[in-house]
């Protein structure tokens, strides 16, 4: 007998619903499966980040610090990216609330990589058009924050910020958004949290051998 994957298994659905008072969540998933079958996890996503494992537990939504605000919460994500179903997670405003805190992660007891999920959909999203301008920069941000890493080994504040708003400009033309907490620079600079000057560890090999290993390319 087969049932609706809302349905399966019910007593596996996350408590986060039943604590917000809401009845099932906004749930798009049609498809069918037996609760004896193994998912059959979609080869764009990398194995390690262990998809198939998760059995909705829901602790991962249960310690996310901003699930209340999400029209999906982390579960769900990891449910319908299990279910190949990728058009509602990729229109999930959810993937890009995601502050990226892997609270998510280090709570699951399968060792599922949720905050990894939300990365990969974010990038995917990104990729193929569907992200707005102001979710378009959490991407940009990121890619920005890597370059900078793999370059010098540590952040370099200036070249980031310089780098990201130069970046997120031309990507959708905002000047308010360019010139966005400029006024906080000589504030900063003043009370010593902002260095005009930065620093690079000795041995930058080793950090992009570690980027290379990683398979991160930015």
């Amino acid at each position: 007998m087969k049932m609706k994957l809302l349905d399966w298994p019910r007593n596996m659905r996350t408590g986060a619903h039943r604590l917000r008072g809401s009845k099932q969540g906004p749930w798009t998933m049609t498809d069918t499966a037996t609760p004896t079958e193994p998912f059959a996890v979609p080869a764009d996503l990398p194995a390690h980040l262990r998809l198939r494992d998760c059995y909705q537990c829901g602790k991962c939504t249960a310690g996310c610090p901003v699930a209340e605000r999400m029209d999906l919460v982390p579960n769900q994500i990891l449910r319908l990216a299990q279910a190949g179903e990728w058009d509602p997670a990729l229109r999930s405003a959810a993937i890009w609330q995601c502050v990226s805190c892997q609270t998510c992660s280090a709570r699951c007891p399968k060792s599922c990589d949720c905050a990894g999920v939300m990365d990969a959909l974010r990038q995917a999203a990104y990729e193929q058009g569907r992200a707005s301008p102001e979710q378009a920069r959490t991407f940009l941000f990121q890619k920005a924050f890597l370059r900078n890493i793999r370059r010098h080994g540590r952040l370099n504040e200036l070249e980031l910020v310089g780098v990201f708003k130069t970046t997120a400009f031309l990507n959708d033309l905002s000047i308010p958004f360019l010139f966005k907490d400029a006024l906080l620079a000589p504030r900063m600079s003043a009370r010593g949290k902002l260095h005009l000057t930065g620093e690079s560890v000795r041995d930058r090999g080793m950090v992009h051998r570690i980027f290379d290993r990683c398979g991160t390319a930015v």
